[in-house]
Formats: structure tokens, C-alpha cells, sequence
């Protein structure tokens, strides 16, 4: 395939893939069909299925697109804080910034996401790159930080904090106030909690828990 041709099929899949969330936006996730899709951006059906073989797909790369701008938007953030609050808190703001156009079907799509049987499911085996590239973030988070943790909890911390993430996310969906304020201020006053309890597992007295906590979170994980 000649350079010509291949841009032009990126250049199609990305019509294709922002006329589909732009109708997800306006007409919600469930009532829009790939059908509509493909006529909203002027390609066949055919060629519609042959990017993306369903609306399943287009989620998914609406995941992959998600992930790759919030890495792009916490690059400033990480390279300039040390202090694990800043860093966690900037990088948690920085996914609602670019989550921000997507709200309004977020609540839609989300009936879907929730059921566990759904690939659209941030759990389930399709959506795993997009969790691992977020999961990765975190990592960042961590090593890059002032935080000091027992090497246990340390291990885990990324994906625990990617967990704590979902939680926020789970807010979002329901945050009708102005500019997600109260999800802003949820991650404002949370953080500097979490990092509070963190670091009271250095705490020889609290170790042990510590140590019993991680062994609970490794015996559950699939």
C-alpha cells in the first residue's frame, strides 16, 4: 500500500471515528447505529464495518484516543512535580479536561460500560490497552514522586490508583454541577488523604496491615 493510500485510510477511520462520537454526543450511545455512522460521514456501510467492525470497536478506539491525550496532557505536570499530591492531582484534572467533550453521553454510555459481561467494560479483556496504558500513568505517578511505601504496597500502588480513578470517573458521570465541580473538588480534598494514609504504612505498627492488605488485593486479582 502506497504512503497516498495510507493516509487516506487513517484519514477515513479518524472520519469515521469523530462523526461517530459526535453523534454518540447528540443522539446517545444505544439509538446510534453504524448505519447513521457511515452516512454522517460519507462512506459506505461497507467501508464503515471495514475499519470498524461495530459500535463495540468504535468505543474501544474512543478508549485508545482517551488514553492517548491524557498521556499527552500530564506530560507538563510530570515532568515539573516531584510532590506525589500535585503530581496525582494534576494528573487526575488533566483527565477531565480531556474527557470534558464527552460528558453528556457519558451517562448513556455508561449503561453499557457497567455491565460486567460488556467488552466496553473497563475490566473486560478488550479494553485491557486502554487500562494498561492508564495503569502506566499511575506508574509515573509513583516513580516519579516523593511517596515512600513499604515495596509491596509500592507494586500495587498503580493499579490501586487507577482503581481509585474509576471511583472518580463513576462521580463524573453523575456531576451535573457547573464544570464538574464538585468531581474537581472531590480529587482536590481526596488525594491529600490518600497521601496521608500512605504514608502511614512506613509506620512499623502498621505494616503488618499493610502487608495483609496487599496479600488480599493479590489473592482476588484475576
Amino acid at each position: 500500500m502506497t504512503d497516498g493510500a495510507t493516509a487516506k485510510g487513517e484519514q477515513t477511520r479518524e472520519l469515521i471515528l469523530s462523526t461517530a462520537l459526535r453523534l454518540f454526543r447528540e443522539q446517545g450511545y444505544g439509538k446510534t447505529t453504524m448505519r447513521a455512522i457511515a452516512t454522517e460521514a460519507g462512506v459506505s456501510v461497507g467501508n464503515a464495518y471495514y475499519y470498524y467492525g461495530s459500535k463495540d470497536h468504535l468505543m474501544q478506539a474512543y478508549y485508545d484516543l482517551l488514553q492517548h491525550q491524557h498521556r499527552e496532557a500530564v506530560e507538563s505536570v510530570l515532568a515539573t512535580e516531584t510532590a506525589f499530591v500535585p503530581r496525582m492531582v494534576g494528573v487526575l484534572r488533566a483527565w477531565l479536561d480531556v474527557a470534558a467533550p464527552y460528558h453528556e453521553f457519558a451517562g448513556t454510555f455508561f449503561k453499557t460500560a457497567a455491565d460486567p459481561r460488556s467488552p466496553l467494560s473497563p475490566f473486560s479483556e478488550e479494553s485491557r490497552p486502554a487500562r494498561d496504558a492508564s495503569v502506566e500513568i499511575f506508574r509515573r505517578v509513583v516513580d516519579g514522586s516523593d511517596l515512600k511505601v513499604p515495596a509491596e504496597l509500592r507494586s500495587e500502588l498503580p493499579e490501586l490508583l487507577w482503581l481509585l480513578q474509576m471511583g472518580i470517573v463513576l462521580f463524573w458521570v453523575h456531576d451535573q454541577s457547573d464544570d464538574v465541580r464538585r468531581t474537581r473538588t472531590l480529587i482536590d480534598r481526596a488525594v491529600p488523604l490518600v497521601d496521608r494514609l500512605l504514608r502511614l504504612t512506613r509506620i512499623p505498627g502498621v505494616r503488618g496491615v499493610t502487608n495483609d492488605l496487599v496479600g488480599l488485593i493479590r489473592s482476588v486479582k484475576p
